[in-house]
């Protein structure tokens, strides 16, 4: 099929802001396909730990055993187990299988983070410690400043920068003509293990409020707390985590079970992640030399599979510049190829913050009766195709997986 590509004459050089999941993933194929690109990254190096993400379905396979990664992530998998939810008392009301929550494979963003370096980092260049601080287009190139590297120019430029998007903002907007906050904000944070939990998990809900201790990585002295509570949209400085913590102190206060204690803990932490569950609506995901890929796009705070997502659309974002002429019409090419199977992954997120804080008594025993029966022996097939419809909602090309001979048809 090598014969067949047309490396596009005006898009050989590239940059990427983001090296979580999406930009590498990007840099791996474009790189394969013969384009010079560098990769930019706020952060100081790369960024360990985080949430676990999951992949599930035929198309996260086909993708990432076509990356050479499957068998590799299923070494560094979370290996999660089941995840109960109990009353206020600890006792148990229903409990969730593993793929339920964890796919077919979870893994530690952190630990993707690193296959993707070490799959990339000898044929890419990753620039730490920066950031883009203005985009200049002109007929042939962008020309890019940098807060500390000498200004550069590129063919194309590509926003995998999350949902709080920097080139989304300098090329689209400000992120409040995109993002669509979705009625509950989720926070995350480190405590010790008090419960003895082993790759299991415990969930608490009181209405319109959702908390959990967890341990995913099998470590027995530490445990990982997740809130999820439903609130209008609420005005706090991203940076002051003491407000923050001050935010999640007050929506958790008087409730029972482990919460007390996990709430001293959230005193004593000293990292947090505190976000909105919200989502980005754009029309297009391209202007002139500037396209956008995963959350920085089309992402979900959590219940989108949104590193699936991700992955999937590098895959065909790179494809689609490597198999056209020109960079509009790949845009045009990535942007129709993938939007049905956004919006499906999109439409599953919107659910996410109820399923997790349902807003009454009554919706929170609907719930676990509903995923009782869905747990049955009798329904379990059911529940197994619920989790991976919007996963599969899009039919891959074949694109070609490298091109020994693009410098030479350059």
């Amino acid at each position: 099929m090598t014969e067949n590509l047309r490396i596009p004459q005006h898009a050989r050089t590239v940059l990427i802001s983001g090296a979580s999941i999406a930009g590498p993933s990007l840099a791996y194929w474009l790189s394969r396909y013969g384009y010079a690109v560098t990769v930019v990254e706020k952060a100081p190096e790369l960024r360990e730990g985080g949430f676990a993400v999951d992949f599930r379905g035929d198309a996260h396979r086909t993708v990432l055993e076509r990356m050479g990664m499957w068998e590799e992530i299923h070494r560094r998998q979370t290996h999660m187990g089941v995840q109960s939810f109990v009353d206020e008392a600890g006792a148990e009301q229903v409990s969730v299988p593993a793929e339920f929550m964890s796919g077919d494979v979870e893994i530690f963003r952190g630990e993707l983070s690193k296959i993707l370096y070490e799959r990339t980092r000898n044929s890419v260049e990753y620039i730490f410690g920066d950031s883009i601080t203005s985009l200049e287009e002109t007929a042939d190139e962008v020309r890019v400043t940098f807060e500390r590297t000498a200004p550069r120019s590129y063919d194309l430029v590509v926003g995998a920068d999350g949902l709080h998007s920097h080139v989304r903002r300098l090329a689209f907007g400000d992120e409040s003509l995109f993002l669509r906050h979705l009625g509950h904000y989720v926070a995350g944070y480190d405590v010790p293990n008090d419960l003895g939990l082993d790759r299991t998990a415990r969930w608490l809900n009181a209405p319109g409020r959702g908390v959990s201790v967890n341990n995913y990585d099998g470590d027995p002295a530490r445990a990982g707390v997740s809130m999820v509570f439903a609130s209008p949209e609420l005005t706090y400085d991203r940076r002051d985590i003491a407000a923050q913590k001050r935010i999640l102190a007050e929506q958790y206060a008087g409730l029972g079970w482990e919460v007390p204690r996990l709430l001293k803990g959230l005193e004593e932490t000293e990292e947090l992640y505190f976000d909105a569950i919200a989502q980005v609506r754009m029309d297009r995901w391209s202007k002139g030399r500037v396209v956008l890929l995963g959350d920085a796009g089309y992402g979900a705070t959590m219940g989108g599979m949104g590193t699936g997502l991700a992955v999937v659309c590098a895959y065909v974002l790179a494809g689609e510049l490597a198999t056209q002429r020109d960079h509009r019409a790949a845009f045009a090419g990535y942007e129709a190829e993938i939007r049905e199977f956004v919006m499906g992954c999109q439409k599953t997120a919107e659910g996410a913050g109820g399923f997790l804080a349902p807003p009454t008594e009554k919706k929170i025993r609907t719930r676990n009766f509903t995923y009782r029966m869905l747990t049955s022996k009798v329904m379990s097939g059911i529940l197994a195709k619920l989790t991976v419809k919007a996963a599969n909602n899009i039919k891959l090309k074949d694109y070609p997986a490298q091109l020994a001979s693009v410098r030479a048809a350059a």
